[in-house]
């Protein structure tokens, strides 16, 4: 059995003359937590579509759980849960229609899980989603997600629109019931704080680049930033 939740080589996207994702090598372990960072803009958006097979390859493969993203997309999909950066879903129905909706497309569906995370992050389950804050939108999209009892959790920037409360009792989740599951959680964001603070396995995208990849303990070890200050320090160096 592949150990790999998600496997890419030299995984590209180009648009036009524009490079999204630059040839990026990804390995992640099934059952670990893995935080993808890097800043606004630098391809993590366009990564996650193209391992979900939303966005083809302009060049390279990937994987996920040894299945092509080309060409086996379904099968990769009914084993994954996905959350977009773009939070949408049907305007006019509540949070507890959408669940309803929700539950017969998925066999292993949780109710009792919606029940807790719906009380643990204090959703208001009667309230059509168009009239939801950002943030309770969010956590509606989480919600679902978390109950779909998936093996895979794709989360695209999860905490956006979360007050710190629920960024916390999200982390809490993310860490503690999904290790209980043995549920791979791959998720971005550019906040370096939220990715320290659960992922065992980190990279760092930059431009496109993967810059780095490891696990969390060994990027501490063998990273450190330092700072220069001073009042004659030269304005640059020479080679």
């Amino acid at each position: 059995m592949n150990e790999l939740a998600i496997d890419s080589k030299d995984l590209a996207k180009t648009y036009g003359s524009i490079r999204a994702v630059g040839g990026i090598n990804l390995t992640v372990p099934r059952g670990a937590i893995y935080g993808f960072l890097g800043r606004n803009g630098a391809g993590k958006t366009t990564t996650i579509k193209m391992l979900l097979g939303l966005t083809r390859p302009t060049a390279g493969a990937a994987q996920v759980f040894g299945m092509d993203v080309s060409t086996e997309r379904m099968a990769i999909l009914r084993r994954t849960a996905f959350v977009s950066e773009k939070k949408t879903l049907y305007p006019s129905l509540t949070a507890t229609e959408l669940v309803r909706f929700s539950r017969g497309f998925y066999p292993t569906w949780s109710d009792g899980a919606v029940e807790k995370y719906a009380r643990l992050l204090e959703i208001p389950m009667k309230q059509r989603f168009e009239k939801l804050s950002n943030g309770n939108q969010t956590k509606v999209w989480l919600l679902l997600a978390l109950s779909q009892g998936a093996d895979l959790l794709i989360l695209d920037e999860p905490t956006t629109a979360l007050d710190p409360v629920s960024v916390d009792q999200l982390l809490h989740v993310l860490a503690e019931d999904g290790f209980d599951r043995g549920c791979t959680v791959f998720f971005s964001s550019h906040q370096l704080e939220e990715v320290e603070r659960i992922a065992e396995y980190a990279g760092v995208l930059d431009h496109g680049k993967l810059l780095l990849e490891s696990r969390l303990d060994d990027i501490k070890s063998e990273f450190r930033l330092i700072t220069a200050a001073g009042n004659s320090l030269p304005s640059q160096t020479s080679a």
